[in-house]
């Protein structure tokens, strides 16, 4: 059983993600799982969670996003009780208001850099909203890549599968910020770039964040970047493996 530092780093920000007495295991004798006595992530909060390789990162995650739910406890995010949902109703909510940037980036592969990026507003109408609309998310795409560094050239009739892994991982960042989605999960997202764009990268990143009003929770195992945002959690201590079936 674990708990969890719940202080708010941004003052007077409102809690947008609460877990309270969170129980998770996975299926079989021998399944990883964990317990959460208390967690909350503020709203605009940048969360660096620190862990290597089998510390309950992914399982965390599933549970945050809404991809699976507590066997005991509750997960509350935005004031929605996501036991409460169907998992069609999970599946929309994760559209609407997450955006993330997954580890293996999870590209169409023969989709253009601009359709892998307005992919997540064919899943959410107030997204989309959020980006302009029809008329305007391709321009919002193009304003979000260039930022992140992807030449012009590169957007149109370019398959993704065409691209440098981080010119990927680029992509799969403006991917994640379009349509401004409130929470931003970003797995290993500096793994795949050199150290000159690493810094850069990251500080776009903070500013679109930043820019879309959005709460950042990312999971590294680069401990250099912790001075860079307002709450760290070592993970080793945050997700311990659950000894007890859950209740």
């Amino acid at each position: 059983m674990i708990g969890t530092n719940d202080q708010q780093s941004r003052e007077g920000a409102p809690a947008i993600v609460e877990m309270t007495g969170v129980r998770f295991r996975w299926p079989g004798r021998d399944a990883f799982g964990i317990a959460i006595d208390r967690f909350e992530l503020g709203a605009r909060e940048r969360l660096l969670l620190l862990g290597p390789s089998g510390s309950g990162k992914s399982t965390f995650l599933s549970l945050l996003a809404g991809i699976v739910t507590p066997q005991a406890g509750t997960v509350r995010v935005l004031g929605n009780d996501m036991a409460r949902l169907s998992s069609a109703g999970r599946d929309r909510f994760r559209a609407e208001h997450f955006g993330i940037i997954f580890q293996m980036f999870n590209l169409l592969p023969y989709g253009s850099v601009i359709d892998n990026v307005v992919l997540p507003l064919s899943f959410s109408g107030k997204r989309r909203t959020r980006a302009g609309g029809d008329g305007a998310a391709r321009d919002e795409a193009v304003r979000l890549l260039t930022r992140l560094g992807i030449a012009g050239s590169l957007m149109d009739g370019h398959r993704a599968s065409n691209l440098s892994v981080g010119q990927q991982q680029r992509v799969a960042a403006a991917r994640a910020l379009i349509g401004r989605p409130e929470i931003v999960i970003a797995d290993e997202p500096t793994s795949a770039l050199d150290r000159d764009r690493h810094a850069a990268f990251l500080d776009l990143l903070f500013q679109e964040v930043e820019a879309a009003g959005a709460a950042l929770v990312m999971v590294t195992h680069d401990r250099s970047l912790a001075s860079r945002f307002d709450r760290v959690v070592e993970l080793a201590d945050m997700l311990a493996p659950s000894t007890e079936p859950a209740p």
